[in-house]
C-alpha cells in the first residue's frame, strides 16, 4: 500500500527541507524541556526566546550572521536575569519579565528604527519553508552539540534540577550546569528560529516535557517520551499544514497544546478511575 497523500508533499523541495529542520529543532528543544519543566523554569524559556530580538536585528545591521546575535543576546538575557535575582529582593519570574519585555521591545524599535529588508513576521514566527542547506546545517550543529552535551550530562543536570544543594555537596561544578543549561537553551532558541521564530519556540521548549511528566514516572523515560511526542509533532504539523494551507509553525505548536490537554485528560480520567477502584465508596 502506497498511499498518495503520504508522498505528495515529498515531491517538492520546499516541504523536503521543512520537514527535515522541523524534525532536527524538536529533538533538542524536547530534551531540554524536561529540564526546564522539572525546575520549574518554563518563563526563562519565554524570556530567552523573546530576547533574541534586539540580538537578531543588531546582527542585521553589522552584517553578522543572525544566529550569532541571537545566541549573544539570549545569554545577556539569562545572565542579567541571574545577576539581578542574586543581588534583589525581587523574585526570579518578576526579573524575567521585567527582562524580556524591556529586550523585546527594544527589539522592536531597532527593528523600526533601521528599516530591515528582512520580514518581521519571519523573526517571530519562523519561515521553515523557506529553509535551505544553510539553516539544515546550522540546526543540526546546534541539535547536535545539545544532544550530545545532555547525554554526557544528563544524569548531573537532573540532581542539579532536583536538588542543587545536593548536587553541591556531591562536588558537582553547579555554575558550569547552572550556566551550561541557560546557554544550551539559547542555542536551542537559535536553532529553532527558522522554524518556528521567536513566539512560538517557547512551546517546542515547555510542551514535550510537559506531557512527558504526566506519562512517565523516570526521567530517562520522560527524556524519550519527550522526544518522541515533540518528533511526531513537528512531522505531523508540518504534513497537516501542507493539506490545510496553513504555516506549518502555528500547526506544530497547534497539535502539541492537543496532545498536552488530551494527555491531561486522560491521566485524569485515570487517576480517578484508580482511586475509585482501590477506595470504592460505601453506600449505606
Amino acid at each position: 500500500m502506497n498511499p498518495e497523500w503520504l508522498w505528495l508533499p515529498l515531491q517538492f523541495d520546499f516541504m523536503r527541507f521543512a520537514l527535515a529542520i522541523a524534525a532536527i529543532v524538536a529533538i533538542p528543544t524536547a530534551l531540554l524541556s524536561c529540564f526546564l519543566v522539572l525546575k520549574g523554569w518554563a518563563l526563562l524559556g519565554d524570556a530567552i526566546s523573546h530576547a533574541v530580538f534586539p540580538g537578531v536585528v543588531l546582527a542585521y545591521v553589522f552584517s553578522l550572521p543572525l544566529a550569532v546575535g541571537a545566541f549573544a543576546a539570549g545569554m545577556v538575557c539569562a545572565l542579567a536575569t541571574g545577576y539581578l535575582h542574586e543581588n534583589s529582593r525581587i523574585k526570579q519570574d518578576t526579573v524575567m519579565g521585567v527582562v524580556f519585555s524591556g529586550m523585546f521591545a527594544l527589539g522592536l524599535l531597532l527593528y523600526v528604527w533601521i528599516e530591515s529588508d528582512v520580514h518581521l513576521d519571519h523573526i517571530l514566527f519562523g519561515d521553515i519553508l523557506g529553509s535551505g542547506w544553510r539553516n539544515l546545517l546550522e540546526s543540526g550543529g546546534i541539535a547536535l552539540v545539545i544532544s550530545l552535551w545532555i547525554a554526557f550530562q544528563w544524569k548531573d543536570l537532573l540532581l542539579h534540577a532536583f536538588d542543587p544543594v545536593q548536587a553541591r555537596t556531591a562536588g558537582l561544578a553547579t555554575g558550569w550546569l547552572h550556566y551550561g543549561l541557560l546557554a544550551a537553551v539559547s542555542l536551542a532558541v537559535v536553532g529553532a528560529l527558522q522554524a518556528v521564530g521567536i513566539v512560538l519556540s517557547i512551546a517546542l521548549l515547555i510542551a514535550p516535557g510537559a506531557i512527558a511528566f504526566l506519562i512517565v514516572r523516570t526521567f530517562g523515560q520522560m527524556l524519550l517520551v519527550a522526544s518522541g511526542v515533540a518528533l511526531l509533532a513537528a512531522v505531523a504539523g508540518v504534513f497537516l499544514s501542507f493539506y490545510l494551507n496553513s504555516a506549518p509553525a502555528p500547526t506544530i505548536v497547534v497539535l502539541l497544546s492537543l496532545i498536552f490537554i488530551l494527555t491531561l485528560c486522560l491521566t485524569s480520567w485515570h487517576k480517578h478511575r484508580t482511586r475509585t477502584t482501590i477506595h470504592p465508596e460505601v453506600r449505606g
